[in-house]
């Protein structure tokens, strides 16, 4: 009889949690589709509908999924796993010498930040020698839907995550330039996803304007955003477009690059 393999052998074993083992197959089924029946999760994981629908109703009361009448799909606080990966490949510490030099470049502050519910929280930042209206660091929280690094990061989900993002959003009206309308906010997240960057004027404090790009991991998911932060001036979009996302987008790479060989 052929010996089993050293996984089977383990799954044999009293360590094995078996529970687990199918929580994480249902969440990496999401994968192939924004939003799944359970019969659908059912036939791709080859799991019996009794077993995923407990993993779904748990995965709902954990907040890790949400259900819309049949449809399951996940939330944005599925990120959090994706988080702890990060923080455990210590990415912020390869990306800031990309980041320093991005600065260098181009003479504006650079940050990094991640999805945390409806806020961004800045990671990383490498804040250039001039005088702000506002003072961000590791750890700052800005409201996600008025930030450049915010649409980026929502740019990056699934059209059932971000519905089910824009129905939990109270929206507040911050400048009088503030994108608050839910069906044009969702237009213009889209467009920031098909595009690949989100440039914001105003909108989060009179002044200010930034630029975003996405940072992919190993799966080609946007896992983080970085953004050039500056003063509003005329032109300040053309300047943003024309030379500063390249610069962006070069660092992106860059850092994309690093986490493909850790």
């Amino acid at each position: 009889m052929t010996s089993p393999e050293p996984r089977d052998a383990f799954k044999e074993g009293s360590d094995y949690v078996q529970s687990l083992d199918r929580a994480l197959t249902v969440i990496l089924a999401f994968n192939q589709r924004g939003a799944m029946s359970q019969s659908e999760l059912a036939e791709i994981t080859g799991l019996s509908r009794a077993v995923v629908r407990r993993m779904l109703l748990t995965l709902k009361y954990l907040g890790y999924v949400s259900q819309s009448g049949r449809q399951f799909s996940l939330t944005p606080r599925i990120l959090d796993l994706g988080f702890s990966y990060l923080s455990s490949l210590s990415v912020t510490e390869f990306a800031l010498p990309i980041m320093e030099d991005v600065v260098r470049k181009t003479g504006e502050s650079c940050s990094m930040s991640v999805l945390d519910g409806h806020e961004i929280v800045y990671v990383q930042r490498v804040a250039a020698k001039k005088i702000m209206a506002v003072t961000l660091g590791v750890g700052a929280r800005l409201p996600a839907f008025c930030a450049s690094m915010g649409r980026v990061l929502l740019g990056g989900l699934g059209e059932q995550e971000l519905d089910s993002w824009l129905d939990d959003l109270t929206p507040q009206q911050l400048t009088g330039r503030t994108l608050t309308d839910r069906t044009l906010l969702r237009q213009e997240i889209m467009k920031v996803g098909a595009q690949g960057f989100a440039y914001v004027e105003q909108e989060l404090e009179l002044g200010l304007c930034s630029v975003a790009v996405p940072v992919r991991d190993r799966t080609r998911r946007v896992c983080a955003a970085l953004n050039i932060g500056m003063p509003y001036s005329e032109g300040a979009r053309t300047r943003a477009v024309k030379e500063l996302v390249p610069v962006l987008r070069e660092a992106a790479t860059q850092i994309d690059r690093s986490l493909l060989t850790r």
